[in-house]
Protein backbone atom coordinates (compact mmCIF):
# COMPACT_ATOMS: atom_id res chain seq x y z
CA UNK A 1 0.00 0.00 0.00
CA UNK A 2 1.70 3.30 -1.18
CA UNK A 3 1.40 6.03 1.38
CA UNK A 4 1.90 9.87 0.71
CA UNK A 5 4.24 11.58 2.51
CA UNK A 6 1.92 13.94 4.47
CA UNK A 7 0.51 10.70 5.84
CA UNK A 8 3.78 9.61 6.90
CA UNK A 9 4.65 12.46 8.61
CA UNK A 10 1.49 12.55 10.34
CA UNK A 11 1.85 9.06 11.70
CA UNK A 12 5.72 9.91 12.94
CA UNK A 13 5.01 13.23 14.32
CA UNK A 14 2.01 11.33 16.52
CA UNK A 15 4.25 8.01 17.35
CA UNK A 16 7.77 10.16 17.72
CA UNK A 17 7.03 13.61 18.96
CA UNK A 18 3.05 12.70 20.82
CA UNK A 19 1.36 10.54 22.93
CA UNK A 20 0.21 7.88 20.41
CA UNK A 21 -2.22 8.14 17.65
CA UNK A 22 -6.31 7.09 18.73
CA UNK A 23 -8.93 6.83 16.36
CA UNK A 24 -9.33 9.94 13.39
CA UNK A 25 -6.02 11.61 15.19
CA UNK A 26 -4.57 10.32 11.63
CA UNK A 27 -6.71 12.13 9.29
CA UNK A 28 -7.15 15.22 11.77
CA UNK A 29 -3.63 16.48 11.13
CA UNK A 30 -2.52 14.28 7.78
CA UNK A 31 -2.95 17.48 5.64
CA UNK A 32 -0.14 19.31 8.00
CA UNK A 33 1.56 17.56 10.57
CA UNK A 34 4.63 19.80 11.05
CA UNK A 35 1.98 22.70 11.44
CA UNK A 36 -0.35 20.59 13.96
CA UNK A 37 2.74 20.03 15.97
CA UNK A 38 3.82 24.37 15.98
CA UNK A 39 0.37 25.00 16.43
CA UNK A 40 0.34 22.79 19.80
CA UNK A 41 3.78 24.69 20.83
CA UNK A 42 2.07 28.55 19.77
CA UNK A 43 -0.46 27.16 21.87
CA UNK A 44 1.60 26.31 25.11
CA UNK A 45 -0.85 23.10 25.21
CA UNK A 46 0.38 21.02 28.14
CA UNK A 47 -2.47 20.41 29.89
CA UNK A 48 -2.87 20.96 33.55
CA UNK A 49 -3.89 17.88 35.71
CA UNK A 50 -7.36 17.99 37.84
CA UNK A 51 -8.22 16.90 40.40
CA UNK A 52 -9.74 17.16 44.37
CA UNK A 53 -6.20 15.86 45.83
CA UNK A 54 -4.13 18.24 43.86
CA UNK A 55 -2.98 20.61 46.11
CA UNK A 56 -0.10 23.44 45.87
CA UNK A 57 2.76 22.07 47.43
CA UNK A 58 2.81 23.69 50.99
CA UNK A 59 -0.88 22.52 51.56
CA UNK A 60 -0.03 18.84 50.70
CA UNK A 61 2.78 19.39 52.92
CA UNK A 62 0.54 21.12 55.85
CA UNK A 63 -1.79 17.91 55.59
CA UNK A 64 0.85 15.23 55.64
CA UNK A 65 2.48 16.94 58.89
CA UNK A 66 -1.27 16.63 60.63
CA UNK A 67 -1.41 12.90 59.45
CA UNK A 68 2.18 12.25 60.86
CA UNK A 69 1.39 14.22 63.93
CA UNK A 70 -1.93 12.12 64.13
CA UNK A 71 0.08 8.89 63.09
CA UNK A 72 2.32 9.51 66.59
CA UNK A 73 -0.13 10.52 68.73
CA UNK A 74 -2.38 7.30 68.08
CA UNK A 75 0.73 5.17 68.54
CA UNK A 76 1.38 6.62 72.09
CA UNK A 77 -2.30 6.36 72.79
CA UNK A 78 -1.84 2.68 72.09
CA UNK A 79 1.17 2.06 73.93
CA UNK A 80 -0.27 3.70 76.83
CA UNK A 81 -3.70 2.66 76.97
CA UNK A 82 -4.35 0.34 74.14
CA UNK A 83 -6.58 0.72 71.30
CA UNK A 84 -9.82 -1.56 70.62
CA UNK A 85 -9.87 -3.96 67.39
CA UNK A 86 -12.49 -4.92 66.00
CA UNK A 87 -13.07 -7.79 63.78
CA UNK A 88 -10.86 -7.14 60.49
CA UNK A 89 -7.77 -5.80 62.27
CA UNK A 90 -8.76 -2.05 61.59
CA UNK A 91 -8.30 0.50 64.62
CA UNK A 92 -11.50 2.79 64.98
CA UNK A 93 -10.82 6.03 66.09
CA UNK A 94 -13.16 7.32 68.96
CA UNK A 95 -17.27 8.10 68.10
CA UNK A 96 -18.12 11.37 68.12
CA UNK A 97 -21.55 13.19 67.24
CA UNK A 98 -19.72 16.27 66.01
CA UNK A 99 -18.47 16.91 62.24
CA UNK A 100 -14.77 16.64 62.28
CA UNK A 101 -12.32 18.87 61.66
CA UNK A 102 -8.80 17.98 59.55
CA UNK A 103 -7.44 17.37 62.67
CA UNK A 104 -9.94 15.26 63.28
CA UNK A 105 -10.15 14.04 59.75
CA UNK A 106 -6.35 12.75 59.76
CA UNK A 107 -6.69 11.29 63.43
CA UNK A 108 -9.49 9.05 61.74
CA UNK A 109 -7.24 8.26 58.85
CA UNK A 110 -4.33 7.70 61.07
CA UNK A 111 -6.46 4.96 62.76
CA UNK A 112 -7.19 3.44 59.74
CA UNK A 113 -4.87 3.28 57.27
CA UNK A 114 -2.95 0.48 55.77
CA UNK A 115 1.05 0.21 55.20
CA UNK A 116 0.67 -0.95 52.20
CA UNK A 117 1.43 0.64 48.66
CA UNK A 118 -1.49 0.03 46.90
CA UNK A 119 -0.66 -1.15 43.29
CA UNK A 120 2.57 -1.04 43.10
CA UNK A 121 3.27 -4.45 43.34
CA UNK A 122 3.11 -6.95 40.03
CA UNK A 123 0.25 -8.96 40.98
CA UNK A 124 -1.74 -5.51 40.40
CA UNK A 125 -0.50 -5.72 36.79
CA UNK A 126 -3.24 -6.78 35.50
CA UNK A 127 -6.02 -4.48 37.67
CA UNK A 128 -7.73 -8.14 39.07
CA UNK A 129 -6.75 -10.45 41.31
CA UNK A 130 -5.73 -14.11 40.12
CA UNK A 131 -7.74 -16.61 39.35
CA UNK A 132 -9.12 -18.57 42.23
CA UNK A 133 -8.80 -15.81 44.81
CA UNK A 134 -11.63 -16.09 47.04
CA UNK A 135 -13.66 -12.80 47.32
CA UNK A 136 -13.44 -10.67 50.34
CA UNK A 137 -15.86 -10.95 52.71
CA UNK A 138 -18.89 -7.93 52.28
CA UNK A 139 -18.11 -6.86 55.82
CA UNK A 140 -15.17 -7.40 55.73
CA UNK A 141 -13.34 -3.26 56.06
CA UNK A 142 -11.62 -1.99 52.71
CA UNK A 143 -8.33 -0.56 54.06
CA UNK A 144 -7.81 3.15 54.10
CA UNK A 145 -4.86 3.68 51.75
CA UNK A 146 -2.00 6.37 53.74
CA UNK A 147 -2.68 9.87 52.88
CA UNK A 148 1.29 10.16 50.56
CA UNK A 149 -0.21 7.22 48.84
CA UNK A 150 -3.90 8.75 47.83
CA UNK A 151 -2.08 11.65 46.68
CA UNK A 152 0.07 10.03 44.36
CA UNK A 153 -2.48 8.08 43.07
CA UNK A 154 -4.70 10.83 42.62
CA UNK A 155 -1.79 12.51 40.64
CA UNK A 156 -1.27 10.09 38.67
CA UNK A 157 -4.76 9.35 37.97
CA UNK A 158 -4.85 12.89 36.49
CA UNK A 159 -2.50 12.20 34.19
CA UNK A 160 -3.14 8.73 33.11
CA UNK A 161 -7.23 9.45 32.85
CA UNK A 162 -6.70 12.92 32.34
CA UNK A 163 -3.84 14.63 30.42
CA UNK A 164 -2.69 12.20 28.49
CA UNK A 165 -6.25 11.71 26.57
CA UNK A 166 -6.58 15.73 26.08
CA UNK A 167 -4.33 16.96 23.12
CA UNK A 168 -4.63 15.55 19.70
CA UNK A 169 -0.73 15.29 19.55
CA UNK A 170 0.20 15.14 23.32
CA UNK A 171 3.73 17.19 22.29
CA UNK A 172 3.79 19.50 25.54
CA UNK A 173 2.91 16.44 27.33
CA UNK A 174 5.46 14.70 26.14
CA UNK A 175 7.95 17.41 26.79
CA UNK A 176 6.55 17.83 30.51
CA UNK A 177 7.58 14.05 30.95
CA UNK A 178 11.17 14.52 28.98
CA UNK A 179 11.69 17.80 31.36
CA UNK A 180 10.47 15.86 34.65
CA UNK A 181 13.14 12.96 33.70
CA UNK A 182 15.71 15.53 33.35
CA UNK A 183 15.05 17.30 36.63
CA UNK A 184 14.41 14.00 38.31
CA UNK A 185 12.87 13.07 41.69
CA UNK A 186 12.19 9.59 43.69
CA UNK A 187 9.00 9.33 45.40
CA UNK A 188 11.03 6.41 46.95
CA UNK A 189 12.79 9.26 49.11
CA UNK A 190 10.13 9.72 51.74
CA UNK A 191 6.80 10.73 52.28
CA UNK A 192 7.96 14.32 52.34
CA UNK A 193 8.77 14.29 48.44
CA UNK A 194 5.90 11.26 47.64
CA UNK A 195 3.28 13.67 48.62
CA UNK A 196 4.54 16.27 46.62
CA UNK A 197 6.02 14.55 43.57
CA UNK A 198 3.41 15.62 41.60
CA UNK A 199 2.18 19.01 42.62
CA UNK A 200 6.84 19.39 41.94
CA UNK A 201 5.69 18.48 38.36
CA UNK A 202 2.72 20.83 38.13
CA UNK A 203 4.49 23.55 39.53
CA UNK A 204 8.25 23.42 38.22
CA UNK A 205 7.57 21.77 35.24
CA UNK A 206 4.48 22.10 33.13
CA UNK A 207 4.36 26.32 33.28
CA UNK A 208 7.73 26.51 31.60
CA UNK A 209 7.61 23.61 28.90
CA UNK A 210 7.67 26.59 26.62
CA UNK A 211 8.67 28.83 28.58
CA UNK A 212 12.58 30.25 29.31
CA UNK A 213 14.55 27.14 30.45
CA UNK A 214 15.98 29.68 33.21
CA UNK A 215 12.54 30.29 34.54
CA UNK A 216 12.73 26.30 34.58
CA UNK A 217 15.81 25.60 36.36
CA UNK A 218 15.01 28.30 39.13
CA UNK A 219 11.82 26.30 40.31
CA UNK A 220 13.09 23.32 40.43
CA UNK A 221 15.61 23.99 42.30
CA UNK A 222 14.07 26.27 44.54
CA UNK A 223 11.31 24.01 44.89
CA UNK A 224 10.48 21.17 48.16
CA UNK A 225 10.65 18.27 46.07
CA UNK A 226 13.89 19.02 44.87
CA UNK A 227 15.60 20.09 48.25
CA UNK A 228 14.30 17.34 50.26
CA UNK A 229 15.26 14.82 47.97
CA UNK A 230 19.03 15.97 47.28
CA UNK A 231 18.98 17.12 50.93
CA UNK A 232 19.92 21.05 50.78
CA UNK A 233 17.76 21.48 53.81
CA UNK A 234 20.73 19.78 55.63
CA UNK A 235 23.44 21.91 54.62
CA UNK A 236 24.82 24.78 56.56
CA UNK A 237 27.37 27.32 55.36
CA UNK A 238 30.70 26.34 58.00
CA UNK A 239 31.19 29.78 58.68
CA UNK A 240 27.17 30.83 58.91
CA UNK A 241 25.64 31.41 62.38
CA UNK A 242 23.88 27.76 62.18
CA UNK A 243 26.74 25.85 61.03
CA UNK A 244 29.00 26.83 63.79
CA UNK A 245 25.91 26.58 66.33
CA UNK A 246 24.80 23.08 64.68
CA UNK A 247 28.43 22.34 63.89
CA UNK A 248 26.82 21.06 60.74
CA UNK A 249 28.63 21.50 57.31
CA UNK A 250 27.98 21.38 53.31
CA UNK A 251 26.21 18.75 51.97
CA UNK A 252 26.94 18.92 47.77
CA UNK A 253 23.75 16.77 46.66
CA UNK A 254 22.49 19.48 45.24
CA UNK A 255 24.90 21.20 43.84
CA UNK A 256 26.91 18.03 42.12
CA UNK A 257 23.35 17.34 40.40
CA UNK A 258 22.51 21.19 39.29
CA UNK A 259 26.37 20.95 37.61
CA UNK A 260 26.45 17.35 36.51
CA UNK A 261 23.16 16.85 35.30
CA UNK A 262 20.34 19.47 35.40
CA UNK A 263 23.22 22.13 33.36
CA UNK A 264 26.44 21.83 32.18
CA UNK A 265 26.46 18.32 31.60
CA UNK A 266 29.07 15.91 33.16
CA UNK A 267 31.66 17.06 30.75
CA UNK A 268 30.74 20.31 31.12
CA UNK A 269 34.22 21.64 32.08
CA UNK A 270 33.74 22.06 35.79
CA UNK A 271 36.02 21.12 38.56
CA UNK A 272 35.06 19.90 42.19
CA UNK A 273 35.84 23.54 43.37
CA UNK A 274 32.85 24.26 41.67
CA UNK A 275 30.67 21.84 43.30
CA UNK A 276 31.85 22.83 46.69
CA UNK A 277 31.24 26.82 45.87
CA UNK A 278 28.45 26.34 44.37
CA UNK A 279 27.06 24.26 47.78
CA UNK A 280 27.99 27.57 49.33
CA UNK A 281 26.12 29.77 47.40
CA UNK A 282 23.03 27.71 47.82
CA UNK A 283 23.34 27.03 51.48
CA UNK A 284 20.18 28.96 53.36
CA UNK A 285 18.00 27.21 50.46
CA UNK A 286 15.52 25.13 52.55
CA UNK A 287 11.91 24.39 53.41
CA UNK A 288 9.97 25.77 56.17
CA UNK A 289 9.35 23.23 59.17
CA UNK A 290 6.34 22.00 60.42
CA UNK A 291 6.74 24.65 62.77
CA UNK A 292 6.26 27.82 60.69
CA UNK A 293 8.93 29.73 62.34
CA UNK A 294 10.41 31.02 59.47
CA UNK A 295 7.03 31.52 57.37
CA UNK A 296 4.36 28.80 55.83
CA UNK A 297 5.26 25.67 56.45
CA UNK A 298 6.32 23.41 53.34
CA UNK A 299 7.12 26.39 51.28
CA UNK A 300 10.41 27.29 50.61
CA UNK A 301 12.21 30.08 52.07
CA UNK A 302 15.71 31.42 52.03
CA UNK A 303 17.30 31.03 55.09
CA UNK A 304 19.98 33.30 56.15
CA UNK A 305 21.47 32.32 59.19
CA UNK A 306 22.49 29.00 57.33
CA UNK A 307 23.86 30.63 54.59
CA UNK A 308 27.53 30.82 54.11
CA UNK A 309 29.32 34.52 54.38
CA UNK A 310 31.15 36.31 51.45
CA UNK A 311 31.91 36.32 47.67
CA UNK A 312 32.01 33.08 45.57
CA UNK A 313 33.83 31.94 42.43
CA UNK A 314 32.21 29.57 40.23
CA UNK A 315 33.05 28.57 36.80
CA UNK A 316 35.93 31.18 36.76
CA UNK A 317 33.15 34.41 37.43
CA UNK A 318 32.80 35.65 41.21
CA UNK A 319 29.69 36.08 42.70
CA UNK A 320 29.40 38.82 45.74
CA UNK A 321 27.37 38.17 48.89
CA UNK A 322 23.95 38.78 48.42
CA UNK A 323 21.99 36.51 49.84
CA UNK A 324 19.18 34.54 48.04
CA UNK A 325 20.56 36.97 44.73
CA UNK A 326 23.90 34.97 45.05
CA UNK A 327 22.12 31.71 44.42
CA UNK A 328 20.04 33.10 41.94
CA UNK A 329 22.87 35.01 39.62
CA UNK A 330 24.42 31.81 39.69
CA UNK A 331 21.91 29.89 38.32
CA UNK A 332 20.71 32.25 35.42
CA UNK A 333 24.71 32.00 34.19
CA UNK A 334 24.42 28.25 34.48
CA UNK A 335 21.54 28.73 32.20
CA UNK A 336 23.00 30.57 30.28
CA UNK A 337 26.06 28.45 29.40
CA UNK A 338 27.37 27.27 26.24
CA UNK A 339 28.35 23.77 28.01
CA UNK A 340 24.34 24.00 28.97
CA UNK A 341 22.66 24.62 25.51
CA UNK A 342 25.04 21.99 24.05
CA UNK A 343 23.94 19.26 26.56
CA UNK A 344 20.13 19.80 26.71
CA UNK A 345 20.37 19.57 22.42
CA UNK A 346 21.99 16.59 22.86
CA UNK A 347 19.46 15.08 25.26
CA UNK A 348 16.55 16.73 23.42
CA UNK A 349 17.98 14.97 20.15
CA UNK A 350 18.47 11.76 22.00
CA UNK A 351 15.45 11.65 23.34
CA UNK A 352 12.99 12.43 19.95
CA UNK A 353 15.54 11.23 17.11
CA UNK A 354 17.72 8.24 17.80
CA UNK A 355 20.46 7.44 20.43
CA UNK A 356 23.16 8.86 18.60
CA UNK A 357 21.30 11.92 17.38
CA UNK A 358 23.06 13.52 13.85
CA UNK A 359 25.30 16.34 15.13
CA UNK A 360 23.90 19.15 12.50
CA UNK A 361 20.97 18.47 14.50
CA UNK A 362 21.99 18.79 18.12
CA UNK A 363 23.81 21.84 16.35
CA UNK A 364 21.21 23.77 15.34
CA UNK A 365 18.92 23.40 18.60
CA UNK A 366 22.22 24.19 20.65
CA UNK A 367 22.35 27.56 18.42
CA UNK A 368 18.97 28.16 18.93
CA UNK A 369 19.08 27.82 22.52
CA UNK A 370 21.85 30.29 22.66
CA UNK A 371 20.50 32.96 20.10
CA UNK A 372 17.25 33.27 21.89
CA UNK A 373 17.93 33.34 25.85
CA UNK A 374 16.86 29.71 26.30
CA UNK A 375 13.53 29.81 24.99
CA UNK A 376 12.21 26.48 25.02
CA UNK A 377 9.13 27.41 22.43
CA UNK A 378 12.08 28.04 19.91
CA UNK A 379 13.92 24.97 20.57
CA UNK A 380 10.92 22.74 20.12
CA UNK A 381 10.04 24.16 17.08
CA UNK A 382 14.05 23.67 15.73
CA UNK A 383 13.32 20.43 16.43
CA UNK A 384 10.15 20.08 14.56
CA UNK A 385 11.14 21.82 11.85
CA UNK A 386 14.29 19.92 10.90
CA UNK A 387 15.14 17.63 8.73
CA UNK A 388 17.00 15.27 10.80
CA UNK A 389 14.01 15.15 12.68
CA UNK A 390 11.40 13.12 10.06
CA UNK A 391 13.46 10.04 9.15
CA UNK A 392 11.21 7.30 8.68
CA UNK A 393 13.53 4.73 10.53
CA UNK A 394 12.16 3.93 13.68
CA UNK A 395 15.01 3.97 15.99
CA UNK A 396 13.59 4.42 19.47
CA UNK A 397 11.87 1.96 21.73
CA UNK A 398 9.16 3.43 23.52
CA UNK A 399 9.80 3.52 27.32
CA UNK A 400 7.63 1.33 29.26
CA UNK A 401 5.85 4.71 30.40
CA UNK A 402 5.28 5.89 26.71
CA UNK A 403 3.86 2.26 25.96
CA UNK A 404 1.37 2.44 28.05
CA UNK A 405 0.38 5.69 27.60
CA UNK A 406 0.53 4.52 23.72
CA UNK A 407 -2.00 1.96 24.98
CA UNK A 408 -3.88 3.99 26.61
CA UNK A 409 -4.64 6.29 23.67
CA UNK A 410 -5.16 3.92 21.10
CA UNK A 411 -7.93 1.88 23.12
CA UNK A 412 -9.45 5.10 25.10
CA UNK A 413 -9.27 2.94 28.24
CA UNK A 414 -9.24 5.50 31.65
CA UNK A 415 -8.65 3.49 34.51
CA UNK A 416 -8.06 3.23 38.19
CA UNK A 417 -4.31 4.20 38.53
CA UNK A 418 -3.28 0.80 40.60
CA UNK A 419 -2.95 -1.73 37.19
CA UNK A 420 -1.36 0.95 35.28
CA UNK A 421 1.23 1.77 38.15
CA UNK A 422 1.68 -2.02 38.64
CA UNK A 423 2.62 -2.35 34.98
CA UNK A 424 5.19 0.01 34.89
CA UNK A 425 7.14 -1.45 38.15
CA UNK A 426 7.22 -4.83 36.24
CA UNK A 427 8.48 -3.90 33.10
CA UNK A 428 11.21 -1.81 35.34
CA UNK A 429 9.82 1.93 35.21
CA UNK A 430 8.26 2.88 38.55
CA UNK A 431 6.53 6.08 38.14
CA UNK A 432 8.35 9.14 39.58
CA UNK A 433 10.80 6.61 41.12
CA UNK A 434 14.11 6.78 39.48
CA UNK A 435 16.94 4.90 40.78
CA UNK A 436 19.00 8.10 40.81
CA UNK A 437 18.86 11.89 40.28
CA UNK A 438 20.27 11.03 36.74
CA UNK A 439 16.30 9.64 36.14
CA UNK A 440 15.27 6.94 33.58
CA UNK A 441 17.43 5.83 30.91
CA UNK A 442 16.96 7.48 27.38
CA UNK A 443 18.72 4.95 25.40
CA UNK A 444 17.32 1.86 23.24
CA UNK A 445 19.27 -0.93 25.27
CA UNK A 446 17.69 -0.36 28.41
CA UNK A 447 13.86 -1.03 27.34
CA UNK A 448 14.42 -3.74 24.33
CA UNK A 449 16.23 -6.36 26.75
CA UNK A 450 14.42 -9.80 26.38
CA UNK A 451 13.45 -9.71 29.79
CA UNK A 452 11.55 -6.27 29.27
CA UNK A 453 9.66 -7.32 26.32
CA UNK A 454 8.79 -10.52 28.46
CA UNK A 455 7.10 -8.12 30.88
CA UNK A 456 5.70 -5.82 27.86
CA UNK A 457 3.63 -8.76 26.08
CA UNK A 458 2.36 -9.67 29.82
CA UNK A 459 0.84 -5.98 29.70
CA UNK A 460 -0.12 -6.18 26.08
CA UNK A 461 -2.00 -9.48 26.66
CA UNK A 462 -4.46 -8.12 29.75
CA UNK A 463 -4.78 -4.82 27.72
CA UNK A 464 -5.76 -6.94 24.74
CA UNK A 465 -8.22 -9.35 25.99
CA UNK A 466 -9.50 -5.96 27.73
CA UNK A 467 -10.17 -4.40 24.21
CA UNK A 468 -11.13 -7.60 22.42
CA UNK A 469 -14.91 -6.85 22.72
CA UNK A 470 -14.39 -3.27 20.96
CA UNK A 471 -11.75 -3.52 18.84
CA UNK A 472 -11.45 -5.10 14.87
CA UNK A 473 -7.21 -5.50 15.22
CA UNK A 474 -6.85 -4.97 11.60
CA UNK A 475 -8.97 -1.32 11.26
CA UNK A 476 -7.51 -1.07 14.96
CA UNK A 477 -4.13 -0.88 13.80
CA UNK A 478 -4.38 0.96 10.40
CA UNK A 479 -6.29 3.69 11.88
CA UNK A 480 -3.39 3.91 14.38
CA UNK A 481 -0.25 3.44 12.65
CA UNK A 482 -1.32 2.76 9.07
CA UNK A 483 1.46 4.44 7.34
CA UNK A 484 4.10 3.17 9.25
CA UNK A 485 3.07 -0.45 9.07
CA UNK A 486 5.06 -3.52 7.24
CA UNK A 487 3.09 -5.84 5.12
CA UNK A 488 4.40 -8.92 7.60
CA UNK A 489 2.65 -6.77 10.31
CA UNK A 490 -0.27 -6.57 8.73
CA UNK A 491 -0.34 -10.40 8.13
CA UNK A 492 0.40 -11.53 11.06
CA UNK A 493 -2.72 -8.81 12.58
CA UNK A 494 -5.03 -10.68 10.10
CA UNK A 495 -4.37 -14.06 10.81
CA UNK A 496 -4.56 -13.72 13.96
CA UNK A 497 -6.71 -16.97 15.87
CA UNK A 498 -9.21 -14.30 18.13
CA UNK A 499 -9.65 -10.62 18.49
CA UNK A 500 -7.51 -10.44 21.70
CA UNK A 501 -4.72 -12.71 19.58
CA UNK A 502 -5.32 -9.82 17.12
CA UNK A 503 -4.67 -6.92 19.13
CA UNK A 504 -1.87 -8.33 21.18
CA UNK A 505 -0.06 -8.86 18.52
CA UNK A 506 -0.63 -5.14 17.42
CA UNK A 507 0.46 -3.90 20.78
CA UNK A 508 3.87 -6.00 20.23
CA UNK A 509 4.65 -4.94 16.89
CA UNK A 510 7.55 -3.05 15.82
CA UNK A 511 5.87 -0.40 14.76
CA UNK A 512 3.98 0.07 18.17
CA UNK A 513 6.98 -0.42 20.17
CA UNK A 514 9.13 2.02 18.41
CA UNK A 515 9.01 5.39 17.45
Amino acid sequence: MVQSPDRIEAALALSRFGLGARQGDLEAISSDPRGALKEEIANRTVPSPAGEELKPTAELLNDLYAFQEAQKEMRERKAAEGISTPAGGVPQPPSSGEQPGKADAMKAEALSSSSSMAGEKAGSAAGTGAPGTPMKGANEPKPVVPFPQRVFLAEAKARFSGTIHAPRIGFGERLAMFWANHFAISAAKGPNVRVIAGAFERETIRPHVFGRFADMLLAVETHPAMLFYLDNQQSFGPNSPAGQNRKRGLNENLAREILELHTLGVNGGYTQDDVTSLARIITGWTVVGRQGRLGTPGSFVFFANAHEPGDQQLLGNIYAEAGFEQGKAALLHLARHPATAAHLAQKLARHFVSDDPPSALVDKLAKTFMATDGDLAAVSTALVEAKESWTPQLAKVRSPLEFSIAILRATGAKPEPQPVLGGLYVMGQPYWQPSGPNGFSDLVDAWASPEGLKMRMDIANVAATKGADYFDPPDFIETRLGPLLSKETRSAVGRAESRAQGLAIAFMSPEFQRR
